[in-house]
C-alpha cells in the first residue's frame, strides 16, 4: 500500500494529506497523520470537536458510529467515553488495532510538530468563542501557531478567528460556485478559500488569485483532475491519497 504520485506539471502546488493518509490508514488517526509525516505532503488536515467536558476531540463526524462502530454523539460525551473506543481498520475492517484511538488536539500538533507539517484544521459545527479560544491556547502553547492553517464552513468561526489572530491563514470552506458573490464572504475577514474541486474553473482560480486570495480545494483523488488543478494554477490540493 502506497500513496499514488501525479505530474504537478512544474507548479508549486502544495499537497496536504486529508485527515491524515486516509487512504491508507483509519481517518484522523495518529497512524494517518504519521504516515502524512513521513511523507512528502506540505500539510496534513484533520477535524477538531468539543466534547461534553470541553476537550478538543480530533474526528469527522458528529458521532462515532461510522469509524468507531458505537453510536456516541462527540458533543455529548465526556472525552474518556470516546477516547476508550478502538476505531475500526481501514485494510482489515475490524477493531484490530489498540493504536486506533481517538486523538486530542494537542496529539495532532505535536505530530505535525515533529515531522515539521503544517497543520490545516477545520472547527466543525458552530464554536463559541471561548472554545475557539481555547483551541488558539493550545497551540499557542505548543509554539504552532505560524504553522496551522485554520478552516471551516462555519463563517462565524472564521470571523472568531480573524478576531483572535490577525494575522493568521484562514481558509473557508465551501462548495458554492468560485465567483464575484463569493468574495464577499472572504474580502472583508482576509480569507482565503478551501473550495469543493467541481466548484473550480480557471477563471474563478484567477479571480481569486487577483484579490490576493489562495485557493485549496478538497477532496482530489483523481490523478488526471489534480493534474488538471495544477496545470490551472490551484495553491493547494487536500487527497486521501495523493502525494
Amino acid at each position: 500500500m502506497n500513496t499514488i504520485k501525479f505530474d504537478r506539471k512544474q507548479s508549486s502546488v502544495r499537497m496536504v494529506a486529508h485527515r491524515g493518509v486516509s487512504g491508507l490508514e483509519t481517518e484522523n488517526t495518529c497512524a494517518a497523520f504519521v504516515a502524512a509525516g513521513n511523507r512528502s505532503h506540505y500539510g496534513v488536515e484533520t477535524d477538531v470537536h468539543v466534547s461534553a467536558d470541553g476537550q478538543f476531540i480530533i474526528h469527522h463526524d458528529d458521532n462515532t458510529l461510522r469509524v468507531g462502530g458505537e453510536d456516541h454523539i462527540i458533543e455529548q460525551t465526556d472525552a474518556a467515553v470516546l477516547r476508550a473506543i478502538t476505531l475500526i481498520d481501514r485494510a482489515s475492517g475490524e477493531k484490530s488495532r489498540a493504536d486506533l484511538v481517538i486523538p486530542l488536539l494537542d496529539e495532532y500538533i505535536r505530530i505535525c510538530q515533529k515531522y515539521e507539517k503544517v497543520c490545516v484544521l477545520e472547527l466543525k459545527n458552530h464554536m463559541e468563542p471561548a472554545a475557539v479560544s481555547g483551541i488558539v491556547e493550545v497551540i499557542r502553547n505548543l509554539d504552532w501557531l505560524e504553522n496551522t492553517i485554520f478552516i471551516s464552513f462555519n463563517h462565524a468561526n472564521m470571523v472568531e478567528l480573524r478576531r483572535l489572530l490577525p494575522d493568521a491563514k484562514l481558509q473557508f470552506l465551501t462548495d458554492d460556485a468560485c465567483d464575484e458573490a463569493l468574495l464577499e464572504k472572504l474580502l472583508p475577514w482576509k480569507l482565503d478559500l478551501d473550495i469543493a474541486w467541481h466548484s473550480l474553473t480557471k477563471e474563478g482560480i484567477d479571480l481569486m488569485h487577483a484579490n490576493g486570495i489562495e485557493v485549496n480545494c478538497w477532496t482530489v483523488d483523481d490523478p488526471a483532475v489534480a493534474e488538471k488543478l495544477a496545470g490551472w494554477g490551484v495553491d493547494y490540493i487536500t487527497s486521501n491519497i495523493l502525494e
